[in-house]
């Protein structure tokens, strides 16, 4: 027992700190020490593990690799401790503590946000920081809770959880199917005559093909288009504006089909579906506050 005792399960908290706010200074803020007490809970943490936890140069702090690995496997297990000491003090079905989500920009933005109050009045002790960003990165080392994503996962050490699959719809606004004309077949994209709005894929740099799937039957299309972006957010609103026709995802966009601002183009091969996946470090401990969050975003689509 004496390898442990409450001076680690301090340096632990200390630790956490630097993790989640990227700084001695902000970490001493939010454990209510001095910068040089962070410095000296991390050295004693350090010299107990016998491993270097942080890299340190002036203008950021990182985990190294066995910090790395330290903090994936033994938090999970003081975060189980801690929800389990709640429930003991008859705290079990409440939600509470800071969230920190790395989400997909497009879903943060068009599906998420609407509906993020609901989540939040059911969690009202839950403080929820959302940081929308292009790519998953390091989601221990910058200090995420959970990560949700558009797309079919890479390799990595993080878990990886489904939670749904929206529809991929090409959509026109009316006044560009008024000026242009309703094609009837996706091939008709790859003809000059009509204008898509094109995605540039960030790892080629060039736009993303259009996939296509009426039950079995898959097509791929290379639509021909005059605008490409690399913004979401901008396809949406160009495709509102009436400058082309675009791939966009179902969920996020029932309003404006309802509404008679966007049209579905080929309600006939509507079956290609893209995923949403969770990302979190551990698989053998979730906290309770995430656990929350995904099976609400889980029945997003029921």
């Amino acid at each position: 027992m004496s390898a442990f005792s409450t001076q680690l399960l301090e340096g632990l908290d200390v630790m956490a700190a630097v993790v989640d706010t990227g700084s001695f200074g902000k970490a001493a803020e939010l454990v209510d020490l001095s910068q040089s007490g962070v410095s000296r809970a991390v050295a004693r943490l350090e010299a107990r593990l016998g491993i270097r936890v942080f890299e340190r140069t002036t203008r950021q702090v990182r985990l190294t690799d066995e910090g790395r690995r330290f903090y994936e496997e033994v938090m999970p297990l003081i975060g189980a401790l801690a929800e389990a000491t709640g429930s003991a003090a008859g705290d079990a079905q409440q939600v509470r503590g800071k969230l920190r989500v790395n989400v997909d920009p497009l879903f943060a933005r068009f599906i998420l946000a609407p509906r993020l109050g609901d989540f939040m009045d059911s969690c009202p002790e839950l403080e929820i920081e959302l940081r929308s960003k292009d790519e998953l990165g390091d989601l221990v080392a910058d200090g995420f809770d959970v990560a949700l994503r558009f797309g079919h996962p890479q390799s990595s050490s993080l878990v990886a959880r489904k939670l749904f699959d929206t529809r991929v719809l090409a959509m026109a606004s009316p006044q560009y199917l008024q000026r242009f004309g309703h094609p009837t077949d996706p091939r008709e994209l790859e003809l000059h005559h009509h204008k898509c709005i094109l995605f540039r894929e960030p790892v080629t740099g060039k736009p993303f093909p259009w996939e296509f799937q009426q039950r079995r039957k898959k097509l791929l299309v290379q639509p021909k288009g005059m605008l490409t972006v690399n913004d979401p957010g901008t396809v949406y609103s160009t495709c509102l504006a009436g400058l082309g026709i675009a791939q966009l995802f179902e969920l996020g966009t029932e309003e404006y089909v309802s509404a008679g601002q966007l049209v579905p183009v080929f309600p006939t091969w509507s079956d290609h579906r893209f995923p949403l996946y969770a990302y979190y470090p551990s698989r053998r401990y979730v906290p309770r506050k995430t656990r929350a969050l995904l099976d609400f975003v889980g029945k997003l689509v029921d």
